[in-house]
């Protein structure tokens, strides 16, 4: 496999490019590509495209982003501006405590669902940028002037081969394409050993305001309502796990009952009920994806797929929307040379990454779950501290 790239059609080609995911990253990609120049297609394991999703929080580098590829104007703030969140225990609402809604808006993120994101950067979509279900990579093989890629159809079970310029990996944490191009996971995932749980309510809990959250907050595990000003709230619990993969197989409706057990209190009773109707249930670990390079040769990984800095940091999506558009830039701005534009845009992102991804396993994981006494009393000072300053 050869690694020196060099572009083998005139600028006023158009070079295809082939994008497996249609997340946020993925979508994101195709836009920026499509700008830059390029004619991508995109394949997508599911049936259709997933709806609904979590809380995220959106940060400057992703409204940029999002303004750039033109899926700001579908975006829209869901924090409200009398938003509380409230600390419980088992028994009920024991005070105040602090959560995003409380960062300083000269700071702050906007607050959204995940299923918001990939809406705007979907309706941003170009009309002929070709989309296809229940399809993904089988094999990869790459030279200096090509990437010829065999797919194939999760229904019917056909292949086929077809050669591009470049292929994005959009695939998530347990990438198809990473592991096709840069071999297994277990060379570049990073387990952190907790796990999330994570899904919507379809109405907000009682005695709660729309704009009113709580947090529980206890060893090894949290429960959090996060609330928004127009939208019902959402849930994340969130655990230590000594397996994680063993424990990312087990029912979630069955596991966040015994890991957190009774008595549940009023609010997490209710979600509790909620999970067991929810249809869209994020119940997975907390990975971090560390690569020495994002590129080899001609395929290159984004998003998840790349970086992940994981829930606990708050950046996946601004992660997702900066890195694909700044993927598309540089890819435009070197047109002639698809290597260097791809350790450009690596040199200007890569700071930034690992910085969220330092923050996601320290301080992040902290806010979200507490690995001792000693951490949970520490948090509870921070914020009462937080609190007489604000």
């Amino acid at each position: 496999m050869s690694n020196n790239v060099s572009n083998n059609k005139t600028n006023n080609e158009s070079k295809k490019v082939l994008i497996v995911g249609l997340g946020i990253s993925g979508i994101s990609s195709a836009i920026a590509l499509k700008k830059a120049g390029w004619d991508p297609v995109i394949i997508e394991k599911a049936s259709e495209r997933r709806k609904g999703g979590y809380f995220l929080a959106l940060f400057g580098l992703g409204r940029y982003a999002a303004q750039d590829l033109g899926a700001l104007q579908f975006l829209h703030d869901r924090r409200s501006s009398t938003s509380v969140n409230f600390s419980i225990d088992r028994n009920g609402i024991t005070g105040y405590t602090l959560g995003f809604a409380d960062i300083p808006r000269s700071f702050a993120p906007w607050m959204m669902l995940r299923g918001d994101i990939e809406n705007a950067v979907y309706k941003a979509l170009p009309n002929d940028i070709e989309i296809i279900y229940d399809t993904v990579p089988d094999a990869i093989w790459q030279n200096s002037s090509e990437v010829r890629v065999t797919t194939k159809n999760l229904k019917t079970n056909m292949k086929s081969e077809s050669s591009y310029d470049l292929v994005i990996g959009a695939d998530g944490v347990f990438s198809k394409v990473r592991e096709l191009a840069f071999g297994p996971h277990e060379q570049y995932i990073k387990e952190l050993d907790y796990m999330i749980c994570a899904y919507q309510l379809t109405e907000n809990p009682p005695d709660l305001k729309i704009d009113q959250g709580v947090i529980l907050h206890e060893v090894n595990k949290s429960f959090t309502i996060f609330t928004f000003k127009n939208h019902p709230a959402t849930i994340l619990f969130t655990y230590k796990a000594d397996n994680p993969q063993a424990e990312r197989k087990k029912d979630p409706r069955e596991r966040i009952r015994e890991v957190f057990g009774k008595p549940y209190g009023k609010y997490m009773e209710f979600a509790l009920e909620q999970l067991d109707q929810a249809d869209n249930v994020i119940f997975s670990t907390t990975d971090q994806v560390k690569m020495p390079s994002w590129h080899r040769g001609r395929v290159v990984l984004v998003g998840d797929s790349a970086w992940c800095p994981t829930l606990y940091s708050g950046m996946g999506a601004t992660l997702g929307l900066g890195g694909a558009n700044l993927l598309g830039k540089a890819l435009q701005k070197h047109s002639d040379n698809i290597e260097y534009a791809l350790n450009e845009w690596e040199n200007i992102l890569r700071p930034k990454v690992k910085q969220f991804q330092k923050q996601g396993a320290t301080t992040g994981r902290r806010n979200f779950v507490s690995i001792n006494d000693k951490e949970v009393q520490k948090r509870e000072n921070s914020i009462k501290l937080r609190r007489t300053l604000m």
